[in-house]
């Protein structure tokens, strides 16, 4: 599909007709420097993202789809907002004052990104806004009660900027009229050669963080924060993803690869760099800063080439990478986590921002 693109701006198209006969709109955001984002209102999702390497040349850097339709049939949570609970609540409960409530089970037992219709298939309002920064959709959605089995009536927007600076800005805010648990993120695959190379081996990671979670085989968090130093876990210094991800290491192995939580070093609660992402042919960076206290970093080791994406590309076995930021896994169940419960008259706020530069 094609879609007109302003010289700086914002501007909204049909993007097709859900099965109960909903409209669906996607906008392209574009800046100054003729960076764009697309994003459609169903399920919040970065369909595109056009950025610049050193010579200036522009390709997309983010896994999804043309049309609709493909969304529809489903897909690993390409580009979505994650909610109400990104990541994994061990099997699908947990207890909030007292009383036990029940998640839907989406995942070998255990609830994972907010259940079987969670915020990356519903259908948001969409509001195009002029800003200072840059072009701004902001996004809203009301989560009854009850939904997906979590308390409350959740009221929450998503602004997403394209600022002049080059950043993808992501501001989220939510209410609740009840206590409930909140964890929101983004989940866009990146592939910073624009899907010209069969896997982000060759990225070169940096994550700001000394400690990670370690998992069970169900990549349910132990409880034990664990140092990196003398592991494969140890992105410290920027390292490729490929030169130790096939290590014999336990985590690896549980994860196929690389997909846990490490604990953000954090100046204050202010933006933090989180991780900065290098991929030498191209030049392109990628910088993560956010307020969240960690970041999980999954290196799409389950796509196994049954999807075929924009321009006829296959996404196989670990073509692109997850930075995801967030509170940590199962904290619901985990006391001595940083907690994620929302009470009536509290305001959740976290804000996540995605850097693009070139060298």
């Amino acid at each position: 599909m094609s879609l007109q693109t302003p010289a700086a701006g914002i501007i909204g198209k049909s993007f097709g007709t859900l099965p109960d006969g909903r409209d669906t709109e996607i906008y392209v955001l574009t800046n100054e420097n003729e960076m764009r984002a697309s994003i459609t209102n169903y399920g919040g999702i970065v369909t595109s993202l056009m950025a610049p390497d050193r010579n200036g040349r522009f390709a997309d850097v983010v896994l999804g789809f043309e049309d609709l339709d493909d969304y529809l049939a489903g897909h690993p949570y390409f580009g979505a907002i994650i909610g109400r609970y990104g990541n994994r609540i061990a099997y699908g409960t947990f207890t909030l004052d007292g009383q036990t409530y029940t998640l839907a089970q989406n995942n070998n037992g255990t609830h994972l990104h907010g259940g079987v219709t969670g915020f990356d298939k519903a259908l948001w309002s969409a509001m195009p806004e002029s800003h200072p920064d840059g072009p701004r959709l902001r996004l809203a959605h009301v989560s009854a009660d009850g939904e997906e089995g979590y308390p409350g009536r959740l009221d929450v927007t998503v602004d997403y900027t394209l600022t002049h600076e080059n950043e993808l800005r992501i501001d989220y805010r939510a209410t609740t009229d009840k206590a409930t648990h909140i964890n929101l993120t983004n989940h866009s695959y990146f592939s910073l050669t624009g899907l010209d190379d069969d896997d982000v081996l060759d990225h070169e990671v940096l994550i700001n963080a000394d400690h990670f979670i370690a998992v069970d085989n169900g990549l349910i968090p132990t409880g034990e924060y664990r140092g990196v130093d003398g592991t494969p876990m140890d992105f410290r210094k920027a390292t490729p993803i490929g030169s130790r991800i096939d290590n014999d290491d336990k985590q690896l192995q549980f994860g196929n690869g690389y997909d846990h939580n490490w604990i953000l070093n954090r100046e204050d609660t202010g933006l933090n760099l989180a991780a900065r992402v290098f991929e030498p042919t191209t030049g392109r960076v990628m910088e993560v800063l956010t307020r969240e206290p960690g970041v999980q970093f999954y290196t799409a080791n389950f796509l196994d080439g049954s999807i075929t994406g924009k321009g006829g590309r296959v996404y196989g076995r670990r073509c692109a990478l997850c930075l995801e930021t967030q509170h940590f896994p199962d904290s619901p169940n985990r006391p001595e986590f940083p907690t994620t419960v929302l009470r009536p008259g509290e305001v959740y706020e976290t804000t996540t921002v995605y850097r693009f530069s070139a060298l």
